[in-house]
């Protein structure tokens, strides 16, 4: 589990995150949503150790990551996988090399085991016989579905998607998400989705922070987040047509 205990971040005098506690759980896609400029992608850089909070901590399992040492902030990037927005492959790079790469760097496996654990990682998300391609030769979903093979090559306990379904037709969205839901219960892993996909919200959804301006506005879930008085919130929501046309019809 990753917990956020009164996180605050600025800018110069701009205050970017204001007070903010809460938690991601284990075994469970968690997601951070808001409207651009909310502060979710700050919160993201945060968790990951991109930025420094001035004020707060943000807990590993009860560590608090502000306080380890470079040995220990390393050591504990060796447990995250990330999945970055525009999938972020080496474009001179095959798709079985891009996928070993943080095995490369991380780990002291010999190529044969890299090999394995490559090939592992691309059967799981449906992209056998793809080694020898490269990224300009795969679909936009196709390239997602590398760079989450990439990002679990490791055996990550924490999974960090930026807007992973950036680009994507619905259908494609659709299966990413459920890929991502799927990896999250197999392994047990805690995954943190950074999202405004408001499909991605309703269908995947367990924990949910809203951020609004820097503050965390409301949590709750999928369950909850269509029939909630947070005002703010359901300005966010069903300013999207698909989450209006479900309340119409509810």
């Amino acid at each position: 589990m990753i917990e956020i205990k009164n996180v605050s971040k600025y800018f110069g005098e701009r205050q970017v995150l204001k007070n903010i506690s809460t938690q991601f759980e284990q075994g469970k896609v968690n997601l951070i949503i808001g409207r651009s400029g909310s502060g979710k992608t700050v919160m993201m850089k945060c968790l990951i150790g991109l930025l420094t909070p001035e004020e707060g901590e943000i807990l590993y399992n009860e560590r608090n990551f502000n306080l380890f040492t470079n040995k220990e902030k390393q050591a504990i990037r060796t447990e995250m996988g990330m999945v970055f927005q525009g999938s972020a492959l080496f474009d001179s790079m095959t798709i079985q090399d891009n996928v070993m790469f943080p095995l490369t760097m991380l780990t002291q496996q010999s190529y044969e085991e890299k090999l394995e654990r490559v090939n592992f990682c691309l059967k799981r998300v449906d992209l056998v016989n793809s080694n020898n391609l490269y990224p300009a030769e795969l679909s936009g979903g196709m390239k997602k579905r590398a760079a989450i093979a990439r990002a679990i090559a490791c055996n990550p306990r924490y999974l960090f998607c930026d807007e992973p379904n950036s680009g994507l037709d619905p259908k494609t969205s659709l299966l990413i998400d459920e890929l991502i839901y799927e990896i999250t219960h197999e392994f047990d892993i805690t995954t943190v989705v950074n999202t405004h996909d408001l499909n991605t919200v309703i269908t995947i959804g367990e924990t949910i922070s809203f951020i609004y301006q820097g503050d965390l506005a409301w949590r709750g879930c999928k369950d909850n987040v269509l029939i909630s008085d947070n005002e703010r919130l359901n300005d966010f929501i069903f300013a999207q047509p698909l989450t209006q046309k479900i309340r119409n019809k509810s």
